[in-house]
């Protein structure tokens, strides 16, 4: 997918295209040094990677004020989702968990030149202390269950969890549901046709 697919999906303002273009940039350079993703995806980061996770952050409340993106990686959903509500003027704390600290200097650097204002935490998600967040996400990072037992410990008791999942997602699903009680409902990802996107609440142990 090109830049103006993209547009064409998104109307962003000069500015936000701007960072993207800008954030895009900065991928290229760090990547061939600290492997932030997949060679292969660069070319298509428009929609691998910008657009999957605009549709993470649409999801979300409107009036949440405090996002955690967990084992952030090159920062998706969390530095698109910081671009994107810098743009809305939204009062929303984004911080990015990321315990590489090769990525996390990274994810600094890219704050620090795209004029963002947000938290990086260069540590293990277990050696947090409990986030209460609003927002919580992750992408890529670990089955549903794992993922689960992070927001019963890092999601504020009236926030949301938004976790992509791929083709295996109902088995994953499933082995969650052994483990845990939550509320749940499910999106299908506009990036890969045998994707989706829980939205995940009220999580408590089963």
């Amino acid at each position: 997918m090109s830049e103006q697919t993209f547009l064409d999906q998104r109307n962003v303002s000069r500015e936000t295209l701007d960072r993207l273009r800008a954030y895009e940039a900065l991928l290229r350079k760090w990547n061939p040094a600290i492997n932030l993703v997949a060679k292969s995806t660069l070319d298509d980061v428009w929609s691998r990677h910008f657009l999957d996770s605009a549709q993470i952050f649409d999801l979300a409340p409107k009036d949440a004020r405090t996002w955690a993106d967990l084992g952030s990686g090159a920062g998706f959903p969390g530095m698109v989702v910081a671009i994107l509500s810098a743009e809305r003027g939204q009062a929303l704390a984004v911080t990015l968990v990321e315990s590489d600290q090769r990525k996390a200097a990274f994810l600094m650097a890219a704050a620090r030149d795209l004029g963002l204002k947000l938290t990086v935490a260069a540590k293990r998600i277990e050696a947090l202390p409990p986030l209460s967040a609003d927002v919580l996400s992750a992408r890529a990072l670990a089955p549903l269950d794992q993922l689960i037992g992070h927001a019963e410990r890092h999601l504020s008791p009236q926030g949301t969890a938004l976790f992509p999942k791929g083709a295996s997602h109902a088995a994953e699903l499933k082995q969650a549901l052994e483990r845990w009680r939550f509320s749940y409902e499910i999106s299908r990802s506009m990036t890969d046709a045998e994707a989706v996107i829980y939205q995940i609440k009220g999580v408590s142990r089963a």
